[in-house]
């Protein structure tokens, strides 16, 4: 089996991967510190919730991470607790899509394996979402290339931001609002930031429509993308697996190459 792991700011994302389907996957807190025994543990428990044998099942390992420290610890989890050495998507990897931007090296990695699965599974030209730490917008062209796209700052940065600012204003749980008009400081929290951000993603998403000169399905993933795709329009499909699938699709790639 393969193991895929997709390392962000805010929440790490794993994977089963079997014949080319995901059969497990959960989502962890990043916890910088981390030490590769504690993954192991980790790993070893959410294995055996699923009645599986981490250290005997898992004869592959591929990683996408932008934390370069946690990148290091999984890699050793991998030679010492699995006797493997893991494949890590960063520069100079062959995924098979052109990177038409000023520096293709300062493109994340999540970023490039979320296009190239996109593209693989729904064509292009077509726009990937991703809700994380901060929230990518993703341009692959009808030619399968990637063009670029847009950054803005995620939805719990933008909550996290604005409560500590703001003295009278407190952390709220990012749930579904109850109504758009907030009857209590907290629904127009809720409120203010699930409508809000579904706007902006309607508001970024038509200005790349305008660009690219024609619509084109849009593929929202990542943690808060079912919470906020259905209170938007753009949004084509949810596809909670992208960046794992894209992480094996990568892999894949090298190994024929």
């Amino acid at each position: 089996m393969l193991l895929v792991v997709d390392v962000g700011n805010t929440q790490t994302q794993i994977g089963v991967i079997a014949e080319g389907s995901v059969v497990d996957e959960w989502r962890l807190a990043t916890v910088r510190h981390r030490t590769s025994d504690e993954i192991a543990g980790i790993l070893q428990g959410l294995f055996s919730l699923q009645g599986r044998r981490f250290k005997d099942e898992v004869d592959e390992v591929g990683v996408a991470s932008v934390v370069p420290r946690l990148t290091q610890q999984w890699e050793e989890m991998c030679a010492k607790h699995l006797g493997l050495t893991a494949f890590v998507v960063g520069p100079g990897v062959r995924t098979g899509m052109r990177i038409r931007t000023h520096n293709p090296a300062e493109v994340g990695a999540d970023r490039i394996v979320n296009a190239v699965a996109a593209y693989e599974t729904y064509g292009g030209p077509c726009i990937v979402v991703d809700y994380g730490t901060a929230t990518t917008f993703d341009v692959i062209s009808g030619e399968g290339d990637y063009l670029g796209g847009v950054i803005v700052p995620g939805v719990e940065v933008s909550l996290e931001a604005l409560t500590t600012r703001a003295a009278k204003l407190i952390k709220v749980e990012l749930v579904e609002p109850e109504r758009a008009i907030g009857k209590s400081t907290i629904e127009a929290l809720q409120a203010g930031v699930v409508y809000g951000v579904a706007g902006e993603a309607e508001g970024v998403v038509r200005a790349i429509w305008a660009e690219l000169g024609r619509k084109c399905p849009v593929i929202a993933t990542g943690g808060m993308a079912d919470l906020i795709a259905r209170h938007s329009r753009v949004f084509e499909k949810v596809d909670q697996s992208l960046t794992l699938r894209g992480i094996e699709i990568v892999m894949r790639r090298q190994q024929r190459g």
